[in-house]
């Protein structure tokens, strides 16, 4: 168990101390050295630049850079530039549109690094430079634009801008790639604020009317049912004559048949009605005289006149 310990215990010292150790100390001395992706070695020594290394993997520098390699680590420099590429976002860049409403403008754009002495040596600050003169193109070439067209072709306009900032920042050594605005806006939040209430206002219009055109046809659909209803009542109501008098007219063929009906709906009717009915045995006048005399309604006394008056 001692010699297992022992065993790991000086294993993890070589792998993780001695190794490393002894690999910063050979490439201290400028033996070799390892270009990770996407990453690029710029070698200057006494004010020039020896050696340029872009491809990434392990070099030897004493077969790249000869004897300057075992010097430049300490009388020279190594810059390490990041090749890979790079984006930034320009927020609000002031402009005003051919109506003179004070537009703002976000611009986002890519670069990257397209000659490393260039860049290194020709501009002090690069990526500070490539982001004013983005700015200054788009305030110059975006403005005076009519307001339409600025809230439209953001295709062209990034194009525009593309096409004026490329050449110039190519001579930094930082090549512009892609260019896009993303976002068109009012500055003036009084002109916000106005926009907004016209927007609400147009959509509380756009709401009522599309309400009152829904009752209208609400309202046609209704009346036009209500009259189809009433003209086929209409017609139900003039087809029973016709059928009860084509019944009759059948019926009149037989009288024996035709009174007995009558008969049956006089007292069918009768009956309904709820009234008083006797019955009086016939040739009895004296009889029917007395009923009638108690029926009469009685008549009041008259009025004595006063022959004075």
């Amino acid at each position: 168990m001692n010699s297992l310990f022992t065993v790991m215990l000086l294993t993890f010292v070589s792998l993780f101390i001695l190794v490393p150790l002894m690999s910063a100390i050979v490439r201290s001395f400028g033996l070799y050295t390892i270009v990770e992706e996407g990453r690029c070695h710029v070698y200057v020594l006494f004010g020039k630049v020896i050696a340029i290394l872009d491809e990434p993997g392990p070099y030897f520098l004493l077969a790249k850079l000869g004897a300057n390699g075992l010097i430049v680590n300490w009388l020279g420099k190594c810059h390490v530039l990041d090749m890979r590429l790079d984006q930034q976002y320009l927020r609000s860049q002031a402009v005003n549109s051919e109506e003179g409403a004070p537009m703002g403008i976000g611009i986002w754009y890519e670069m990257y690094i397209s000659d490393p002495v260039s860049y290194l040596f020709k501009n002090a600050d690069p990526r500070g430079s490539l982001a004013a003169n983005v700015s200054n193109t788009t305030v110059r070439c975006l403005s005076n634009m009519p307001l339409a067209e600025m809230l439209e072709t953001r295709h062209t306009m990034s194009q525009v801008v593309r096409d004026e900032v490329s050449p110039k920042s190519h001579e930094w050594g930082y090549r512009l790639g892609s260019v896009y605005i993303r976002k068109v806006h009012f500055r003036d939040a009084g002109m916000i604020r106005q926009i907004e209430e016209k927007v609400v206002n147009r959509l509380r219009q756009v709401t009522s009317a599309i309400k009152q055109d829904g009752a209208n046809q609400v309202s046609i659909i209704t009346s036009t049912a209500d009259r189809q209803a009433s003209v086929e009542f209409a017609r139900a109501q003039a087809m029973r004559p016709l059928i009860v008098g084509a019944a009759l007219h059948k019926l009149s063929a037989d009288p024996e048949v035709v009174n007995t009906m009558f008969e049956i709906l006089e007292t069918q009717r009768l009956l309904e009605s709820q009234a008083r009915i006797t019955l009086i045995p016939e040739k009895n006048e004296l009889l029917t005289q007395l009923l009638v005399s108690n029926s009469a309604p009685t008549l009041p006394p008259p009025t004595p006149i006063n022959p004075k008056k």
